[in-house]
């Protein structure tokens, strides 16, 4: 084989591996893909029929059920406007209250229940996720018989390494 043939042999490996590369990453990236979508915009069938995603609002109030089992435990998630019943198994965050802020990530079922694999509830009392209050404010301003969904598709991209800016220091200083 001349040297000319070899160098375009390595050539064409080289970008065949670097499209491998490519290609892992990408599929790596895809799905740890998680949007976020309000409880107005799950109703609206905004939200992904297949496939996890976010869910956030405010867990509704006289909700909380826990099943015999003692570890499966069902609520309701609201952004005022509209609600979406949640199961979930395994152990809740310690600031997990009816009617605080919560985010859950998991599937939406055929029956409309969410499925959550993860919930993650507000840290302090000045602090809600960015995408949870501007649901909450756009379904509290939209008129009555609206969903209060904005009519954009996908929803935002979130992650908890994003939202860790509170809102204001948590208790008075010392002077």
């Amino acid at each position: 084989m001349t040297p000319r043939k070899r160098r375009a042999w390595a050539i064409a490996g080289g970008l065949a591996l670097l499209a491998m590369a490519t290609a892992l990453v990408l599929n790596a990236l895809q799905s740890n893909l998680v949007f976020f979508f309000s409880p107005s915009q799950v109703v609206a069938n905004e939200a992904p029929r297949s496939g996890s995603f976010r869910v956030g609002g405010l867990v509704e109030q006289g909700s909380v059920r826990r099943e015999p089992d003692g570890v499966t435990l069902r609520f309701i998630v609201t952004d005022t406007a509209h609600t979406v019943p949640v199961t979930y198994q395994g152990l809740l965050p310690d600031l997990f209250r009816e009617g605080k802020g919560v985010v859950v990530a998991g599937k939406l079922d055929a029956d409309g229940v969410f499925r959550a694999t993860q919930v993650l509830a507000k840290h302090d009392e000045n602090y809600m996720p960015p995408e949870a209050a501007d649901a909450l404010k756009r379904a509290r301003n939209a008129p009555s018989g609206v969903d209060g969904a904005d009519g954009k598709a996908g929803g935002t991209q979130g992650s908890g390494a994003n939202n860790l800016a509170a809102a204001g220091p948590s208790r008075p200083e010392a002077r």
